[in-house]
């Protein structure tokens, strides 16, 4: 039976990681039922989100402007720079750390079985701003996956032949995990004990 615009809600909602059909058809018939106001909300504060929010052209974190507040504030050392692959790292890493440098996301690791090469993660980007000289201590926060570890590899060669030092966090993350479900402890941990490559 088609129910319209039901159904295309239901669909719609199943573009959200982990959400099958009927954990989408439970919230579209919540929001329906109990909360239309915060569906009108989810859905404005939503598609401004989508108009208006971009990636910081320096460091491809999201942002509403052209540089976002990581790269922006001046307490935050620009000699700095902690790669990683999802933007939900950074916010562990901004949770659980005290780290002051700055930031650069890849949104993905190289996997040239899927046709994700260098750059499609920005890593020409990268290698602009290992060229400007400002950048001194590269620290590598890739998942412990084998696409995460090939993609540090990679990081790695751009930053030595560049001479810039080059610092691994250390292994409390298990082996196959991502960094955003490691808890406090293990990542401030893993990353008080970076190493050198």
């Amino acid at each position: 039976m088609n129910n319209g615009l039901l159904d295309e809600l239901v669909d719609a909602l199943r573009c959200l990681p982990g959400v099958g059909p009927k954990s989408a058809q439970r919230m579209a018939l919540h929001l329906l039922q109990r909360d239309r106001k915060g569906a009108a909300r989810l859905g404005d504060v939503m598609t401004r989100a989508m108009q208006s929010v971009q990636h910081c052209k320096q460091c491809r974190i999201f942002t509403e402007n052209e540089l976002c507040s990581w790269c922006t504030d001046p307490a935050r050392d620009p000699a700095q720079l902690c790669v990683v692959e999802n933007p939900a790292d950074v916010l562990a890493i901004e949770r659980s750390t005290e780290y002051q440098g700055r930031f650069f996301l890849l949104l993905g690791h190289l996997s040239p079985l899927d046709g994700i090469g260098p750059k499609d993660l920005g890593l020409d980007l990268l290698e602009t701003r290992l060229n400007s000289g400002e950048i001194t201590e590269l620290t590598l926060a890739t998942n412990q996956s084998v696409e995460g570890q090939a993609t540090a590899r990679y990081i790695t060669t751009l930053a030595t032949d560049r001479n810039v030092a080059v610092l691994e966090i250390a292994r409390g993350i298990p082996i196959g995990s991502d960094l955003e479900f490691a808890d406090s402890n293990t990542l401030s941990v893993a990353f008080e004990q970076r190493s050198s490559v």
